[in-house]
């Protein structure tokens, strides 16, 4: 059946809202040649969306004929403003955006082991506030929130979960008590997971699965372009993978004993250690394993000997970084098979800020393990994103869900 004329003004509409945001500025003309509309529709759909407020005048194309043909119209930036948190044990960052992601605020602040829940809210909530003071914002149209645990898929919340702070789950609830804004929770694996696939090392996949590689271990799992999250909002709780070269198993309320154990970032510091290197954090916060492994790569990078001993590092420390990285990527490959094994996603990402340091160097050596394991052809890629990857993703699920509600169909 044809669509009637409201839903056809509708639907058309939101095709031009779409082309604005993707393609940037567009005048009357080029949306007509985009969309294949009339010339005539396309005037009215302009006059619409700049009377709603979501479109306006931003500039002339560069055409030598000036008027209203050579007006450029674009998305009204400021429509709404959001906000992206990326929750995590040790404290909370937060990026302040305008409707069409461009960023106007960014700020973090450490939160202590034996902070009390109520204060480790009150800091949090105050962070938000301040950025979104800050970028010049009255009010929050939408929060995107990125953090460890289980989400409910019914209801969308932060489960209980045990080894976790309680102001996680008491934030959440603050957030929407203080904000007059729409507050979105996803796992913060699965955030960086959309992050990776629209700017980051999966771009051009639609079947994918992303190793977290940072303070702990996760995955997330992505099938023709969908996240999937399971039953229970668990799937890729992969530190709870019971996997060989552990002492004991993991249990329901602890992963200790799983592939946590060999691939969180106190198990790879103790695995570096065994094979003489230390290194430095670079930024505040950043997992000890991040900076081993940064470290181990830089070492096995530097020059030959004979091209500038000045420069150069000791056979014995290349030796040693060597080894490290070789027993690391042996690990990851173990967690990794098991996912390959089950789900043939074709492509791993190893992901988080010890994917991204790791590069090239280490995601060529766990494909190499995962060739001689598995009779699936898996490609492994290094995060481009690192753990940036959850603040993008929660920042593109808050513009995705404002864009939805103001670019909905209004009646008329």
């Amino acid at each position: 059946m044809p669509a009637s004329p409201s839903t056809a003004r509708a639907i058309n509409d939101r095709v031009a809202l779409r082309l604005l945001q993707q393609e940037g500025p567009l005048t009357a003309g080029q949306l007509k040649q985009l969309t294949g509309l009339s010339r005539p529709t396309v005037a009215d759909l302009v006059e619409r969306l700049t009377a709603a407020g979501l479109i306006e005048v931003v500039g002339e194309s560069g055409e030598q004929r000036r008027g209203p043909n050579a007006r450029l119209y674009g998305i009204v930036a400021d429509r709404a403003h959001l906000a992206a948190l990326d929750v995590r044990t040790e404290g909370v960052s937060v990026v302040v955006s305008d409707l069409l992601g461009s960023e106007l605020a960014r700020a973090s602040v450490p939160i202590a082991d034996d902070t009390g829940t109520g204060p480790a809210v009150e800091q949090a909530v105050t962070l938000v506030e301040r950025a979104a003071k800050e970028a010049g914002a009255e009010r929050l149209h939408t929060v995107g929130v990125g953090a460890p645990g289980l989400i409910d898929p019914a209801t969308g919340e932060l489960r209980d979960s045990s080894g976790l702070p309680e102001w996680h789950r008491r934030l959440v609830a603050a957030l929407q008590e203080r904000l007059p804004a729409r507050v979105i929770v996803e796992n913060e694996t699965n955030l960086a997971a959309l992050a990776e696939q629209r700017d980051g090392a999966a771009r051009d996949r639609d079947t994918f699965v992303l190793l977290w590689l940072g303070h702990g271990t996760g995955a997330a799992v992505v099938l023709d372009g969908r996240l999937r999250r399971g039953a229970s909002g668990g799937t890729g709780e992969i530190g709870f993978l019971p996997v060989p070269g552990t002492s004991t198993l993991p249990s329901a309320t602890d992963c200790e004993g799983g592939f946590h154990s060999l691939a969180g970032s106190a198990a790879i510091a103790e695995l570096a250690a065994g094979h003489g290197l230390v290194a430095t954090a670079v930024s505040p916060g950043e997992p000890e394993a991040a900076a081993l492994v940064r470290q181990a790569v830089a070492t096995l990078s530097s020059p030959p000997p004979s091209a500038s001993p000045s420069l150069s590092a000791s056979p014995s420390a290349s030796s040693g970084a060597d080894r490290f990285l070789s027993a690391l990527a042996d690990r990851l490959a173990i967690g990794a098979a098991s996912v390959v094994a089950v789900l043939d996603p074709g492509c791993v990402v190893l992901g988080g800020e010890v994917g991204q340091v790791g590069g090239e160097v280490l995601a060529a050596r766990v494909g190499e393990r995962l060739a001689r394991m598995s009779p699936l052809p898996v490609e492994v890629r290094a995060s481009a994103l690192g753990g940036g990857a959850v603040l993008r993703g929660a920042l593109l699920t808050a513009r995705e869900s404002a864009q939805d509600d103001l670019f909905a169909p209004r009646s008329r």
